[in-house]
């Protein structure tokens, strides 16, 4: 009875603690959700009658070439940019795990791009890609690299490679900063180890260090994959949405709609583009979960 008594006990104390992190999910994150859910089954307009309309906005939705277009380009904007980040990140944090001379330095310039805030970064790389004045084409023009002006942003293309571009140079800061931290816990007697038993740098890193870090690569992944689902301001500041809605990102696609008023319309997207970070995110986890156990 007193071993009962004394494990409610713990079970209360531990209560106590994680009461107030409990609190904020359920004021900040829970309710915000669930009130975004409601509010996409009602037909909810400004200035008009508020009205139940189940699955409507959703139907809508299926059948909105435009909502088709933002996923397209956002799904593909996750598949290009997220990896490129990773890969970088991982190059980055394996050369600042080295004994260098200017590691410190390095490592507080790695963080410049990501202390910028993210309109800032946009408009200086919205400036740079600047048709008249901008710094790629007047470096392309005195190397003689093309003949005139290259229209960045104007055309579909080149507008995604302009964001992706922008989004790598900003958040692969991020992805080095964690992958760092994974590799500074490998003790380094495994790789005294492994070099005892004559394994050159390919295989320490393929066999020691690739192993031991997968479970941060995949917390890598999946902030950077959340994060880039929901892309707006790095596509505002830059294109708009444009060329003809071709760069227009999910977030960007429901914001439009709040801003006309259509907020049971908007919400609906809102709660799509939730289902799609909650299933990615399930994703990851159970491929992880997968791949550790075959190993």
């Amino acid at each position: 009875m007193a071993m009962r008594n004394d494990a409610i006990g713990r079970v209360r104390e531990s209560l106590i603690y994680v009461l107030p992190l409990l609190l904020f999910v359920v004021v900040f994150i829970l309710i915000p959700v669930l009130g975004t859910g409601v509010t996409s089954v009602f037909k909810d307009i400004a200035f008009l009658e508020k009205r139940f309309a189940l699955f409507d906005n959703y139907r809508t939705l299926l059948y909105d070439p435009s909502f088709y277009q933002s996923l397209r380009f956002t799904l593909l904007f996750i598949a290009v940019s997220v990896p490129v980040e990773i890969v970088l990140g991982l190059v980055f944090a394996l050369i600042l795990n080295h004994p260098l001379p200017v590691r410190g330095v390095l490592r507080a310039c790695l963080l410049v791009p990501w202390a910028i805030p993210a309109a800032v970064s946009a408009r200086t790389w919205e400036l740079i890609y600047n048709y008249s004045y901008g710094l790629a084409n007047v470096m392309l023009t005195k190397l003689k690299l093309t003949g005139e002006p290259v229209n960045w942003l104007g055309t579909e293309r080149g507008a995604f490679f302009s964001i992706v571009v922008a989004d790598v140079w900003k958040t692969t800061p991020f992805a080095a900063i964690i992958i760092l931290a994974g590799l500074q816990a490998i003790p380094e007697d495994l790789y005294g180890q492994a070099r005892v038993d004559g394994a050159n740098a390919w295989q320490r890193f393929s066999k020691v260090t690739l192993p031991l870090i997968k479970p941060v690569l995949v917390v890598a992944l999946l902030f950077r994959t959340i994060d880039a689902l929901r892309v707006f301001d790095l596509v505002y500041v830059l294109t708009r949405g444009g060329p003809g809605g071709a760069t227009t990102s999910l977030s960007m696609y429901g914001y439009r709609y709040f801003v006309l008023g259509d907020f049971g319309y908007g919400s609906a997207v809102s709660v799509v583009l939730f289902l799609l970070a909650l299933g990615l995110s399930i994703a990851y986890v159970r491929l992880s979960r997968w791949r550790t156990a075959i190993m």
